[in-house]
């Protein structure tokens, strides 16, 4: 049994009890002040039984029913308790009014025993109000905050009660009619209060302050371009928060995905019974290079590219790439791929834009082979060592391995560069070791040099 349902069921102890002994000692002495008393306490008993239910299947977990839970049952049970004040309300007003403008006013005895059951009843009320207040606001249960209000209520109502007594003990008969008006007026604000609340979560009102809070969050993100639009409403304990953010259309899925993780983690420490549902929008920055926009036009395509040179001549934008397509596909389906990529580019970036596309063989998935012998790996290391010296500075060939393959050798090697050198110079100095490797050998049909900063 979680807090709430302990909190809920020890009302319906206490909300008996009351109604028990007041109803009593009501007869006992014909006091109509301490039997409508009891009439408020059974009216509480029934309130408490609703409230039981409600956090009983506010529990819950979401079902295909109730996707988004059981909490609104909370919200449904504190609007009928919410009724049940301001009936209350009306029929305290009615009946003190009668004893005040009737003719013949009502006896009442004010009896040692009704001034001890009217302030047992304001003790038990005051610490059952206090414990459901916290409960109410640690579990945020609209059922056990309208539980509190009612017991709130019945202490300011018994507090009146009692005034009245003393009142009648003093010789004023009036007294008890007219502190039942103030009570009645206690009861319809308490209601008022708590109808709006409920209301409010029933018609998915957003809490105040929420959307603005969840939007500085979300900005506060890096990766995040802009909020789209915030949507926040509370079902009982949860608050369902709905945020649509701007993200890089060059950002890779797996980053996009840490920026929603990233953004979770930020609302749920801000919002703990925060439920966040997060959608991101691909936008176009300003500051997108021209390859980057190619790149993104041929993901979007789902096409393979690389190699993506972008030139300037006489003032006219100049794109050339390397398209990979499969390599048993006809020549004229590959220039259909080709066509529609270049078309996409110019659309992208203006009809006058030249575009060429070099077409070739998209590696296999998964190629199977096997490591050459150790003699075939010997000749291509002892190649590799011979043609190096050819090259100014590039050196130290090792790690070389060859294996076959069904579309021929495939060769890895590293060697060691100057490390001042550029990236680009490096990259045609272990290029052109490449190219002198497979015209000594035409079964190589790949090599892939790694080059690593000489020591």
């Amino acid at each position: 049994m979680n807090d709430k349902e302990k909190a809920a069921l020890g009302s319906i102890v206490a909300s008996a009890g009351l109604a028990a002994a007041k109803a009593v000692i009501g007869l006992m002495t014909g006091s109509l002040a301490i039997l409508s008393e009891a009439g408020h306490s059974l009216i509480d008993l029934s309130a408490t039984l609703l409230t039981y239910f409600a956090v009983r299947v506010s529990g819950k977990p979401a079902d295909a029913e109730h996707q988004y839970g059981h909490g609104k049952v909370e919200s449904v049970t504190a609007l009928a308790e919410t009724a049940l004040l301001f009936v209350l309300s009306v029929v305290v007003s009615w009946k003190a009014a009668q004893r005040l403008i009737g003719a013949q006013p009502h006896a009442v005895e004010a009896t040692l025993a009704a001034f001890i059951i009217i302030g047992g009843s304001i003790a038990v009320d005051f610490f059952r109000a206090r414990v459901l207040n916290r409960v109410a606001k640690a579990t945020s249960s609209e059922a056990l905050q309208a539980d509190a209000l009612h017991f709130s209520s019945d202490m300011w109502s018994s507090v009146a009660v009692l005034v009245g007594l003393a009142g009648v003990s003093a010789g004023f008969a009036w007294a008890d009619a007219a502190a039942a008006i103030v009570v009645a007026v206690f009861i319809c604000i308490a209601g008022w209060r708590l109808g709006r609340r409920t209301i409010d979560t029933l018609t998915d009102t957003a809490p105040a302050g929420v959307s603005e809070r969840v939007a500085a969050i979300a900005r506060q993100v890096s990766g995040v371009v802009a909020v789209e639009r915030v949507r926040a409403r509370p079902a009982g304990a949860v608050l369902f928060v709905e945020l649509g953010v701007a993200v890089s259309r060059t950002l890779p899925l797996d980053r996009v995905t840490a920026i929603k993780e990233q953004l979770t983690a930020a609302i749920r420490t801000e919002l703990p019974s925060a439920e966040v549902t997060i959608t991101t929008e691909a936008r176009a920055l300003d500051d997108e290079s021209v390859r980057e926009r190619v790149m993104v036009i041929a993901h979007d395509l789902g096409l393979a590219i690389h190699h993506v040179a972008v030139q300037t001549i006489a003032g006219r934008l100049s794109v050339s790439t390397d398209l990979e397509v499969e390599g048993a596909q006809s020549l004229a389906a590959a220039h259909e791929v080709a066509t529609r990529l270049e078309q996409a580019v110019r659309d992208e970036l203006g009809s006058d834009v030249e575009v060429e596309t070099h077409i070739e063989p998209l590696p296999a998935d998964v190629l199977s082979g096997r490591d050459a012998s150790a003699t075939r790996i010997g000749e291509v290391l002892d190649a590799l060592s011979s043609l190096a010296v050819e090259i100014p500075d590039l050196a130290e060939i090792h790690e070389v391995r060859v294996r076959e393959t069904p579309d021929g050798e495939i060769v890895n090697f590293h060697c060691r560069v100057d490390p001042a050198l550029s990236v680009a110079a490096v990259h045609d100095l272990v290029d052109a070791l490449e190219r002198r490797l497979r015209q000594r050998f035409p079964a190589i049909r790949r090599v892939i040099g790694h080059a690593e900063p000489g020591r």
